[in-house]
């Protein structure tokens, strides 16, 4: 049974915008909700050799232990909000291009800003990685 202390945990964990949301989103404006979406199954796909190689060694814990099989669900859930950020992204694009005050050019420097803002978080989150301690 999953606890309403485990879903806020989640939600708040995966709610918090990392590389994969901005790899989905840019991927989206860029090339479309289906590249976008197709996106979100990658990064997705990206967590499993993780969770393979932790669990082929703990095979036992997993198999006796609640936490960690609650823990391989907070994948199913970063997937979903994957899939529901390129979703959001492709229906604010649509809103912001088909608003009446809003001509073409303007769209094109709103998309041009946001590509640029997700490439300076890219840049951001390799400049802390790489001056981390661990």
């Amino acid at each position: 049974m999953i606890s309403i202390e485990f879903l806020i945990t989640s939600l708040v964990v995966v709610l918090i915008p990392g590389a994969g949301v901005i790899f989905t989103v840019s991927t989206g404006i860029t090339q479309g909700r289906t590249a976008s979406v197709y996106a979100a199954l990658g990064c997705t796909a990206g967590i499993i050799p993780q969770l393979l190689a932790t669990t082929l060694g703990l095979a036992a814990i997993m198999h006796t232990s609640a936490l960690a099989f609650q823990t391989l669900k907070y994948a199913g859930v970063a997937y979903l909000l994957y899939i529901a950020y390129a979703t959001w992204k492709d229906t604010a694009a649509f809103a912001l291009e088909n608003r009446p005050s809003c001509s073409t050019g303007m769209s094109l420097v709103v998309k041009a800003l946001l590509r640029r803002s997700f490439a300076a978080a890219f840049t951001g989150l390799g400049v802390h990685l790489a001056f981390s301690e661990k």
